[in-house]
């Protein structure tokens, strides 16, 4: 029975994290409730699991360091609201040193998305953007925004296996 609450409590990350990313994906939003479930979950999750509470306090100092970063992004018009909120949940569950693969595989995912899209924006034809669903006529308007949370939640899940949580699970 323990190992099944060690499971559900090491999957809520990902499982908020694709949530997070399929909302974006199809509304350009990402539901505040999502980034704060992932943020309110952490140190129970964290303290279930077995991580000492150094690893804890670090990995919330990385998780207000994506905050600020995020932040930071916001302010400058490069990521939306959602999206740094949910940067800065996705870095405090992964915390330090695995938010250097997260910040990378992110980068790779959002320059890979940006591509895709810009393409798929000159090349989709008009038909799909306007009998589709709204949503990918929405993704596929000429100028219309990048679902970075989408990049975000690559990013989170690659590099989650590397994860002090994740590995939590194979201590138990």
């Amino acid at each position: 029975m323990m190992a099944v609450l060690h499971i559900l409590m090491a999957s809520l990350f990902p499982l908020l994290v694709v949530v997070a990313a399929l909302t974006d994906l199809t509304t350009f939003l990402i539901p505040n409730r999502v980034s704060a479930a992932l943020a309110i979950a952490f140190v129970p999750a964290a303290v279930f699991l077995g991580l000492p509470p150094a690893a804890i306090g670090m990995d919330l100092v990385v998780g207000m360091a994506g905050l600020v970063l995020g932040a930071g992004l916001f302010a400058a018009g490069w990521i939306g609201g959602g999206d740094a909120k949910l940067f800065a949940a996705a870095a405090l569950w992964l915390g330090w040193p695995t938010t250097a693969a997260f910040l990378a595989w992110t980068a790779l995912a959002g320059g890979g998305l940006a591509v895709a899209l810009l393409a798929a924006r000159k090349t989709a034809p008009p038909l799909l953007a306007s009998q589709g669903p709204a949503w990918v006529g929405r993704l596929l308007e000429a100028k219309g925004d990048v679902p970075y949370g989408v990049a975000i939640a690559f990013g989170a899940l690659a590099a989650f296996p590397s994860s002090a949580v994740f590995n939590a699970l194979s201590l138990h």
